[in-house]
């Protein structure tokens, strides 16, 4: 077999996870160790494990908050001058780093080596999971679900990496490669084409109910293929498919909405609503990262004391929210908003621990990648754009009352942009946003990143995708800069 330079590291082992949720602890399988490995529905059933602790990992990267850093810091969310975070904010992604400053904040989100990590570790369970008898497995369901899992785990990573890049090499082959073979970016259509295929192989095998139900959420679901699905032909702009696929997410009842008075339950995780999430350790014990270190302050997060890192862009919030109280997610999501530093409370679910007399904040939230009210707005998001206006309302209209607002009032001409804007509402801070945007300028050619730091021409020419790190280049020669940045690295 061959090494893939594109600088995939197949990880033999990473940081113990100091966590009750036990899967999270599994190790990623060595190639020297699959002959002996792969005997059992335990093995296979740690090997997948490992996918979901490597893809942890990733979303956790950049000092905890790579998920946000992508997904909510590029827009009109919030400003910010912590360092590095100031330039993701603001869209400086060019930047110059030093090659051997690989702790860098900036090359760790320009760099990709994580996400094929988490990849190879699924193209292995792909390649072995089938070779284990039957026999092995208490039911044969159990053996088409855990290989579910790991076509889900590959369509999402490649998927993600898609959003962010849009061209990126694909690999299917697995292991600790001999000799070096460099890959080139293959194009964003192909890559979408195959997390597409990879998908439905997915919902072919994957069940409804959780043998565990400690896996509820935290582990992939049909319901959670059918959400990636949803998602990734929304991106493409195949809104009759992304239509159907949330049918089919919906229809099976399977999810109910969390009471907007308890908004907050939401984000500990695991909640009716939730249908994927990343399951959050106590890892950031006795450190200052993660989302809700920048987020929080005072009374919410004691250790804080002044304001917190990341400011919300209060335009924003009002342009949002309009400061409506009848908003049950304004009221129950935010805080100290007659201040000029109001924060956003979605992650305040903070615990202390006082050891050698040093009182410790230690957060427990998961990562809601996917939840009912995100579905439902993408339903209407599709059926907006198959302009069949009346059921995108009726959808839309849905997710309001929920939040105690009254039924949607603006023009057939305005209801993609307004959807977009009731996702913005509902999914604040939540990794979302900036996808979004970028589906609302694709569609209509409005562009609203805030702060003018994409403009109209900057979208045009593909500024919302990500430049790789210089280092990439200089590993894989056949790799090239993403377009717009190809002059600026």
């Amino acid at each position: 077999m061959k090494k893939i330079t594109i600088y995939i590291i197949c990880i033999i082992a990473i940081s113990t996870l100091a966590s009750c949720k036990k899967f999270l602890d599994e190790k990623p399988i060595s190639e020297s160790t699959d002959l002996t490995f792969w005997k059992n529905e335990k093995d296979a059933d740690q090997g997948v494990a490992a996918g979901y602790a490597l893809l942890r990992k990733t979303l956790n990267k950049a000092d905890g908050i790579a998920f946000y850093a992508y997904g909510d810091l590029p827009t009109d969310e919030f400003t910010t001058n912590q360092w590095r975070y100031n330039d993701m904010s603001s869209v400086n992604w060019s930047i110059s780093v030093p090659r051997s400053d690989t702790w860098d904040r900036m090359m760790q989100m320009r760099r990709y080596d994580t996400f094929y990590s988490a990849i190879d570790q699924a193209n292995r369970c792909i390649k072995f999971i089938p070779t284990i008898s039957e026999d092995k497995f208490s039911k044969l369901a159990t053996k088409n679900n855990l290989l579910g899992e790991a076509y889900f785990l590959r369509a999402f990573n490649y998927f993600y990496m898609a959003r962010i890049w849009g061209d990126i090499p694909l690999i299917f082959e697995s292991g600790i490669i001999t000799e070096a073979v460099d890959i080139p970016r293959a194009k964003e259509a192909d890559v979408i084409a195959q997390c597409i295929k990879d998908v439905n192989i997915a919902i072919g095998l994957l069940n409804w109910n959780y043998e565990n139900s400690n896996n509820k959420a935290v582990r992939a679901n049909k319901g959670a293929a059918y959400a990636l699905l949803a998602h990734i032909y929304a991106w493409k702009g195949d809104y009759t498919n992304c239509n159907m696929a949330t049918d089919q997410l919906l229809n099976q009842g399977f999810y109910q909405y969390v009471d907007r008075n308890n908004y907050l339950n939401i984000f500990k995780g695991k909640s009716t609503e939730g249908i994927f999430e990343i399951a959050q350790s106590d890892e950031n014990e006795g450190n200052v990262n993660g989302i809700s270190f920048y987020t929080l302050k005072a009374p919410y997060l004691t250790t804080i004391t002044n304001n917190a890192g990341f400011s919300i862009n209060t335009a924003t919030l009002d342009n949002l929210y309009n400061r409506n109280t009848n908003d049950k997610r304004f009221t129950n999501a935010f805080a100290l908003t007659s201040t000029t530093d109001p924060i956003c409370i979605k992650y305040a679910n903070i615990t202390y621990v006082n050891g050698n007399n040093v009182i410790t904040p230690v957060a427990h939230n998961n990562i809601i990648v996917f939840r009912l009210a995100d579905i439902k707005l993408l339903k209407a998001e599709a059926l907006a754009a198959l302009t069949q206006y009346e059921a995108a309302k009726v959808v839309l209209n849905e997710v309001r009352q929920q939040a105690g607002l009254t039924a949607w009032s603006g023009t057939d001409a305005n209801l993609f942009e307004g959807i977009i804007d009731e996702r913005g509402r509902e999914l604040f801070l939540e990794g979302h946003r900036f996808y979004d945007l970028v589906r609302l300028g694709k569609r209509t050619g409005i562009v609203k990143f805030g702060n003018n730091k994409i403009t109209k021409s900057d979208f045009d020419a593909g500024k919302y995708y990500w430049p790789l790190d210089p280092a990439l280049l200089q590993i894989n020669k056949k790799l090239t800069q993403t377009p717009f940045w190809s002059s600026k690295m």
